[in-house]
């Protein structure tokens, strides 16, 4: 049932599974697939009634698709997710640690561990946040951590997204549709939760006010409008923390406070958990011909009487040459190794780097540093000779822009064909929450599968869909 060389993290070997799905392949050996197949055609109708599409971009018009769903779970077993968990956490604490470093005494730039090049004229720096302390000394409210499976006991970070990390109205979604349609399987299986995530992500919110709020304080969520890819999950998180969704013309700065406009006038706002991209936050510091922001909104902020989540200029994290430097950075901050370990990254803005990158261009994966969705990238070994040597000339002519990687044997997960079960690639985005009272982990995330036969490509703009994700008490 495995892929070859590929790692399945269901099948052990022909017709025996792991142990974490010994349960569930018992169960489904003695499904009716005709009932099963039904089921498939049931969970595409009820995404398409919810709404949960995304907008595709690069084509003469946005366009408008379905996510696809497998009902096949990726099961996690519960040693698997401590071990899994506790790396996340040390990530996420010195990614924070970082960002607070570089945007005050910058020491790590000081001791040689990272480049004063990776991050001066980086362009997700953000100059206006130097010197600027969040409340409660958090940017990274909110993360997602990017992990790839290549064996029984390997996995890499494969990216960081500590700006604005989309996904987890899926994942929830995604629970959701199991468990009506199947719950039989949780009666049998202990899966952990992850249907609290919105009441988690609004008291973490809460916690990540600005202090000396007399009661409770408000939280809001910013979102571009409904034009917007996210807006889906905008509206759905919103309703599901039962906070208010406003735009930028819902809002002004009154003395020296962010409010919104309600029926009795405006009232002020604590936190907001915005959707919108830095530049855009705020025209009068920022872009000037921005609508999607608020005037004065950025003064406010570095005033301390409102908490942005997540921090403005997070981005620099994000950046695919500084997350080459993660190893170091983790150590640098927590005194400890990495215990998710980054798959090895070349940089092309280094003359040698990029020979060797040139050198094989046809075998690895390139990306550009400040992409995202999969778009900009190339996949070697899936491309054409044609698009290969295109690739050639834009690396060479912005070799800084971008960096490379090797083809990873990611791990498979049967998704449910008409023929019967099939072998898919998979990745899996857990999501963080952090505020001054601590760090939570949501058991599980975002599984996106590559749809596609033999594609390690799993991003939905790129045709990929999506599984729920079971964590195990075992």
């Amino acid at each position: 049932m495995s892929e070859g060389r590929f790692f399945d993290e269901m099948w052990a070997q022909e017709d025996a599974a792991r142990p974490p799905y010994n349960s569930f392949y018992s169960w489904i050996t003695h499904e009716d697939p005709a009932r099963l197949r039904a089921k498939q055609r049931e969970a595409e109708e009820v995404f398409r009634l919810t709404g949960i599409t995304f907008n595709v971009y690069g084509r003469k018009e946005a366009e408008e698709r379905l996510i696809p769903f497998d009902i096949v779970p990726r099961i996690i077993s519960g040693r698997e997710w401590q071990k899994l968990s506790r790396g996340i956490e040390q990530r996420v604490i010195a990614i924070n640690a970082f960002l607070h470093d570089i945007y005050h005494r910058q020491e790590i730039l000081k001791a040689g561990r990272v480049p004063v090049e990776m991050i001066a004229g980086n362009e997700a720096l953000l100059p206006q946040m130097m010197g600027v302390m969040p409340p409660g000394g958090v940017y990274t409210h909110i993360v997602g951590i990017d992990l790839v499976r290549t064996g029984e006991d390997e996995f890499f970070v494969l990216e960081d997204n500590a700006r604005t990390p989309s996904g987890v109205s899926y994942m929830l979604e995604n629970r959701e549709t199991m468990l009506s349609m199947f719950p039989e399987l949780f009666a049998q299986e202990k899966v952990r939760n992850v249907s609290n995530y919105p009441l988690l992500l609004q008291k973490s919110l809460a916690e990540s006010a600005p202090s000396g709020i007399p009661g409770d304080p408000t939280v809001a969520l910013l979102t571009p409008g409904i034009y917007n890819s996210a807006y889906f999950e905008h509206s759905f998180l919103a309703n599901n923390m039962g906070v208010e969704l406003v735009e930028g013309h819902d809002l002004r700065v009154v003395d020296g406070r962010l409010c919104m406009r309600t029926t009795q006038g405006y009232d002020p706002i604590d936190v907001l958990y915005r959707r919108v991209d830095d530049e855009f936050l705020d025209p009068l510091n920022f872009k000037p011909e921005s609508t999607l922001g608020v005037p004065g909104l950025f003064d406010v902020y570095r005033s301390g009487a409102v908490t942005l989540a997540n921090a403005p200029g997070t981005g620099i994290a994000d950046d695919k040459a500084i997350y080459s430097y993660m190893p170091d950075i983790v150590e640098f901050y927590t005194g400890e190794k990495a215990i998710l370990q980054n798959v090895p990254t070349w940089r092309c803005s280094d003359p040698d780097s990029l020979k060797y990158v040139l050198d094989n261009l046809a075998e690895l994966v390139v990306k550009e540093v400040h992409g995202s969705g999969g778009y900009g990238m190339l996949v070697g070994p899936a491309a054409s000779k044609k698009d290969v040597e295109a690739f050639r000339k834009k690396l060479k002519a912005r070799p800084a822009n971008y960096i490379a990687q090797p083809t990873l044997a990611l791990s498979t997960v049967p998704i449910f064909t008409k023929s019967g079960l099939a072998p898919r690639h998979v990745d899996l985005r857990p999501f963080v929450l952090m505020s001054p009272e601590g760090i939570r982990i949501t058991p599980g995330g975002l599984t996106r599968v590559a749809m596609k036969k033999g594609s390690l490509v799993v991003n939905s703009s790129q045709g990929g869909g999506t599984k729920d994700t079971w964590v195990l008490d075992d």
